[in-house]
């Protein structure tokens, strides 16, 4: 696992973000999550997030630095792991305890809810920085959520490594509170926040340095070919390339992007991911056997990628 990074490295990898791999009893399963990360890593993704696809924000705190510690300990050299804080601030100071003795760069910041100022936002992530020296990539998803000016602060003073920006807007619609962050922290600090369909308008017109996604996790050489391609400016290759994403990808936005993803992996017979933590509960049955046949068919896509690759 990687101690340090740089802006970078936000470009330099699709931030994949999987679900957490559970026992039949619901503890860690080191087998599956393992596999899970090294079919990652052979696909070529070298950058891990465990947020919400993984319901981090619901890991018991007496559970947190043993996960982290095993994912640790079965993530490849070279990967950045990034794990989640948060989202109250109480809950925010016990990881920093945790955090502070190890050896994570930056962890994503879950978004808090109300209440909160945004002058008592700031003075929780000064005081979680100040307590482990750890970055924090915020996770926006609703406007307004941490001014733009706020975040360039923070920025400033070291507390703040990024910004994963996810707050829903309309095709071709105005985000001026997007071009405020950008302004605030530049481009390179910001990365598209809900998945690969986004990342290409928000890469291509909006100038962003990457993108996390869920479905790099069945389909990771197809992904980061995607990402490539962004990189280049090439908009048709892109297009070309989320094809074979659509459908899993409309059954996440049509059901639940977190049960769909955690089922599908397994589904797809990729690695079994067991039973999804709660409060969340699994796909209905009505709705399995259309997640199955987009997950196999994604993850056949994605071999019949790289066999062509290789040939």
């Amino acid at each position: 696992m990687r101690h340090s990074v740089t802006p970078s490295d936000l470009a330099a990898s699709v931030m994949a973000v999987p679900p957490l791999a559970m026992t039949a009893d619901g503890g860690f399963s080191d087998a599956e999550n393992a596999a899970m990360l090294q079919h990652l890593r052979d696909g070529g993704v070298t950058t891990v997030l465990y947020g919400g696809n993984a319901l981090a924000q619901h890991w018991p705190v007496a559970n947190y630095a043993d996960w982290l510690d095993r994912l640790a300990a079965i993530a490849s050299e070279d990967t950045w792991l990034l794990p989640s804080v948060g989202p109250d601030a109480g809950k925010l100071m016990d990881q920093a305890a945790v955090l502070k003795s190890r050896r994570f760069p930056v962890a994503l910041l879950v978004p808090m809810g109300a209440p909160l100022t945004h002058d008592g936002m700031g003075a929780a992530l000064r005081r979680f920085h100040a307590a482990c020296g750890v970055q924090l990539l915020v996770y926006i998803k609703t406007d307004g959520y941490i001014p733009a000016s706020l975040l360039g602060d923070l920025l400033a003073e070291g507390v703040v490594f990024g910004v994963k920006y996810a707050v829903p807007r309309q095709p071709g619609e105005a985000d001026p509170y997007l071009r405020a962050i950008v302004a605030a922290i530049g481009a390179d600090r910001v990365i598209s926040g809900f998945g690969e369909p986004p990342a290409i308008p928000h890469m291509l017109d909006d100038g962003l340095a990457g993108y996390t996604a869920g479905c790099v996790c069945i389909a990771p050489s197809m992904s980061m070919a995607l990402l490539d391609a962004l990189k280049r400016g090439d908009r048709t290759a892109a297009e070309r390339l989320l094809q074979p994403m659509r459908a899993l990808e409309d059954l996440r936005g049509s059901i639940n992007e977190i049960r769909v993803l955690h089922d599908a992996i397994g589904l797809s017979g990729l690695a079994q991911m067991g039973p999804i933590m709660p409060p969340m509960t699994p796909v209905a049955e009505a709705d399995r056997d259309r997640v199955t046949a987009a997950a196999r068919d994604l993850l056949t896509a994605e071999k019949d990628f790289r066999a062509a690759k290789a040939a």
